[in-house]
């Protein structure tokens, strides 16, 4: 169901015109706005490192390992789900790795930022694409399931996104989240991508849980890179920090770490949960 985001009235029809108080959302480019104002610079992100990131996350070793573990895990825990939505889709390169493995499913994408929609339409043509502010999220018990993939760590108001997007769920849906983990590991790095935290474990559990959700699976990933990614941060701690050098690595180097990851997600699945690691992988369930 929709929800009108300016006399909060629900309702069910196809299209965001309000039947109660004849809102009608705006339009920008030819994609659906829900917060308009911050299409063009809403905070959180830099909408400039777009066009950096399309270009480079379809190699790079972190990217593709977190794909895989998201596909996993949206088929091992709602594997009888008929539509998802992305939160803070970004360049749609998570939303091509879902298209591709579950090509049934009915797939939208939202980001506060219009440029990088226009980087996800082209990566995911049969995908619904919207520009919304998750904070203010225009729908209740519409999705089976909803994934946020290092998007809450962005925002300020992190508990506020989990509830909108418990809202947003059916019952019995799921909810996939991926974060930054440990505080200890802030960087330039996390400054640069404009993070608000690092979380800890007890954290994002005790924030999803909150929100309404039941938690299903907690478990760390990028463990066997912990040592690399403390040692970088030692070494780059007193120099310009490059956003896009830590994309940019050595080929050979760029598949070790590829393979290493692939062993971590093969751990997951068969049931272990890693305590530390530079990432966290959260689902959770909609109980009511």
């Amino acid at each position: 169901m929709k929800k009108c985001l300016h006399c909060k009235y629900i309702f069910s029809f196809d299209n965001f015109t309000c039947p109660s108080c004849g809102h009608k959302t705006e339009h920008l480019n030819g994609v659906e706005a829900h917060a308009p104002e911050f299409a063009h610079g809403g905070g959180g992100f830099k909408p400039g490192y777009f066009s950096e990131l399309s270009r480079l996350e379809s190699e790079n070793f972190w990217f593709r390992a977190r794909n895989q573990l998201i596909i996993w895990a949206l088929r091992t825990y709602k594997s009888d789900a008929s539509n998802f939505l992305e939160v803070g889709c970004g360049t749609g390169f998570v939303l091509s790795g879902i298209a591709h493995a579950h090509p049934k499913l009915a797939l939208s994408g939202s980001e506060i930022f219009i440029d990088g929609l226009y980087r996800a339409a082209e990566r995911v043509p049969s995908a619904h694409f919207m520009q919304m502010d998750a904070r203010r999220v225009p729908f209740v018990e519409e999705f089976d399931a909803i994934g946020a993939f290092d998007v809450l760590e962005h925002v300020e108001e992190d508990e506020t996104v989990l509830a909108q997007l418990h809202r947003a769920i059916k019952s019995g849906g799921v909810l996939l989240l991926t974060v930054p983990q440990h505080p200890w590991l802030w960087s330039a790095s996390d400054e640069h991508a404009c993070h608000v935290r690092r979380y800890t474990r007890k954290e994002i559990e005790q924030k999803v849980r909150a929100s309404g959700f039941t938690l299903i699976r907690s478990t760390s990933f990028v463990t066997s890179l912990l040592p690399a990614m403390m040692l970088s941060r030692i070494l780059n701690r007193n120099t310009n920090f490059n956003a896009t050098a830590e994309l940019k690595i050595n080929t050979l180097l760029n598949n070790v770490f590829y393979g290493l990851m692939k062993l971590e997600i093969c751990g997951i699945k068969v049931g272990f949960n890693y305590s530390i690691g530079g990432s966290r992988l959260i689902v959770a369930r909609k109980v009511t």
